[in-house]
């Protein structure tokens, strides 16, 4: 795990932008320059921890910089015939490209995001993995081509900060997070999961991986060895590593059963965390239960008002933009004090609710998708909206993930759901189809962005097997009636039944929640109000009414995410442009 950076020009700032993603690999830093082409990399020991591992590495004039792991390497050594000098995943990367050009991607299990620099071609090949666990933003305009795994390493580089995306924005107030290649500021892309780049002069952006969908009906029998099968070789896979590695545990089914498959292999380190006050949101007594269960070595940590708003400065240095997801805060505490443990890498439960129906909605939409919507007005994530010209109403907050929809707001929802094209023309039932928009949505631009920042922000790797690809294809393929059973995540939970007590599996769905709003009405108060107000002076993007309006009702516990969405924003906008 690491942080990678290149540009095609000669730069002053190169190093000093370098150093600003030490925290994603303390180990070891270095650079490489040619002629015009810069590159260099932060590199987070994990697996092969000799000299012979660093990069940027090169062999052969294709010179590789790399932030992920290839949990499959050894195989593809074997597999592939591929000749190797060093014991590291870095490097097949490189024999791979040598042997197939461009078309290996689909071969590599793992998370990455990577650039070759092929010095023969001059030519730039970088890719990132199909779920986007790994991050990797771009910048191009008048020829000048720079990359880096996060943005705040291209902003050091650039001569001025780029003014807002407004279409970002919007995405931002709508889905926490900006979506598709889009960031907060112009002219800054991020390539999106599955895809790769190429820039040999021009830019070329392909799309190389897209779940496939089926519909296949099995006996569920059959379905619960194969899932097991399945997770449990994600789980040992992901155990390939010449350090230590811990869990993430909640308490939860997800991040229960992942420690719990782990365990029966060794006795392993277990972390949660838990809060001082409003004890509802704890789940510390349950993580408690599995650690006994399971045999865990346990660790636990309770945080404060003080501790936890301290570090929303942190989370916002961490993630470059605005990012409206309030777990954050709490998994970067978390991954700070695993990291201080003396651990790099942990397992996470990130993707179980996607691909075995974990959420309610994906129940409650079946009746809302037999709703009639096509003489409703058009509506178009990706139009383009003269956004300075109109201030930011009560319909664009609203429409904010995180809260119910009003039934215009849900209409539009779900016309903008039954419009998204599909690949292959799949005909599948609704339900995958919106399994498939969380990925594209939540996954990739929400869920991810929290466990890499959060996490790389304290040099700790988090490794998540339930987005192994495998895994996530055979749940697309199976049919729905099958996957629905009587209760949320209805496979899962019979496969965990085998690992853990009943009232684990069965318990209530609780998420990674947090007395986010209540700290923060009980600290700042009126300050909260203060700071929108004062970013829109300057903006004059929202009606300061209704901004009025809803600081009142997250006063009293209603609309919370819209109104944290506002003041996020806030507090990133005085720091990047005040």
């Amino acid at each position: 795990m690491c942080g990678i950076l290149g540009c095609n020009f000669q730069t002053n700032s190169f190093i000093k932008a370098l150093n600003l993603l030490a925290h994603r690999g303390p180990d070891f830093q270095d650079t490489k320059e040619m002629k015009s082409v810069l590159l260099g990399h932060d590199r987070l020991a994990i697996i092969d921890l000799d000299n012979e591992a660093n990069q940027p590495m090169e062999f052969d004039k294709i010179i590789l910089v790399f932030n992920g792991e290839i949990y499959n390497y050894k195989e593809l050594i074997k597999t592939e015939n591929l000749k190797v000098k060093t014991k590291s995943d870095s490097e097949v990367i490189i024999r791979l490209y040598q042997k197939y050009g461009f078309e290996f991607l689909n071969k590599l299990n793992g998370m990455f995001a990577f650039c070759i620099y092929d010095k023969k071609k001059d030519l730039f090949f970088c890719a990132r993995d199909r779920f986007g666990k790994k991050p990797f933003f771009y910048y191009f305009k008048e020829n000048k081509f720079i990359f880096a795994s996060e943005i705040k390493a291209i902003l050091k580089i650039l001569d001025s900060t780029p003014n807002i995306n407004y279409e970002a924005f919007m995405q931002y107030l709508r889905f926490l997070s900006p979506l598709f290649d889009n960031t907060i500021y112009e002219n800054i892309k991020k390539l999106p999961a599955g895809y790769c780049l190429i820039f040999d002069g021009k830019l070329t952006i392909k799309k190389w991986y897209e779940i496939p969908f089926a519909n296949v009906k099995f006996s569920t029998k059959k379905v619960l060895e194969k899932i097991e099968d399945l997770l449990v070789d994600s789980v040992k896979l992901r155990l390939n590593s010449d350090v230590e590695v811990a869990t993430f545990l909640s308490g939860g089914v997800d991040s229960s059963l992942v420690s719990a498959i782990y365990a029966k292999l060794k006795k392993i380190n277990t972390f949660s965390i838990g809060y001082d006050e409003y004890l509802h949101y704890n789940e510390i007594d349950y993580a408690k239960k599995v650690s006994k269960y399971i045999g865990s070595k346990h660790h636990e940590l309770i945080i404060s008002k003080k501790e936890y708003l301290e570090n929303l400065d942190n989370v916002l240095n961490a993630v470059d933009e605005p990012f409206g997801d309030s777990a954050t805060i709490p998994t970067l505490i978390l991954s700070k004090f695993i990291s201080d443990s003396g651990i790099k890498v942990a397992l996470s439960g990130e993707g179980s609710d996607e691909i075995f129906l974990g959420y309610d909605d994906y129940f409650n939409m079946i009746e809302y998708s037999k709703m009639k919507v096509d003489k409703l007005e058009d509506f178009n994530l990706t139009k383009e909206w003269e956004y300075k010209k109109r201030k930011f109403n009560s319909e664009d907050i609203f429409y904010s993930s995180g809260e119910t929809f009003t039934n215009l707001q849900l209409k539009k929802l779900l016309k903008n759901f039954k419009q998204m094209k599909l690949p292959y023309h799949c005909k599948c039932d609704f339900n995958t189809k919106l399994s498939y928009y969380d990925f594209k949505y939540w996954i990739e631009n929400v869920l991810m962005t929290k466990i890499d920042r959060a996490s790389m922000a304290n040099s700790l790797e988090v490794r998540a097997p339930f987005l192994d690809y495998r895994l996530v294809e055979y749940l697309f393929s199976l049919d729905f009636n099958l996957k629905k059973g009587n209760t949320n995540k209805y496979l899962l939970k019979q496969v965990a039944l085998k690992y853990l007590p009943k009232e684990i599996v069965f318990r209530r769905k609780k998420g990674f929640s947090s007395p986010f709003i209540e700290w923060l009405f009980d600290e700042c108060q009126d300050k909260l109000l203060a700071t929108i107000l004062e970013v829109n002076k300057h903006t004059d993007f929202f009606n300061e009414d209704f901004v009025k309006f809803l600081y009142n009702e997250a006063k009293e516990k209603r609309f919370k995410q819209h109104f944290y969405n506002l003041y996020i924003f806030a507090r990133w906008f005085k720091k990047a442009y005040l």
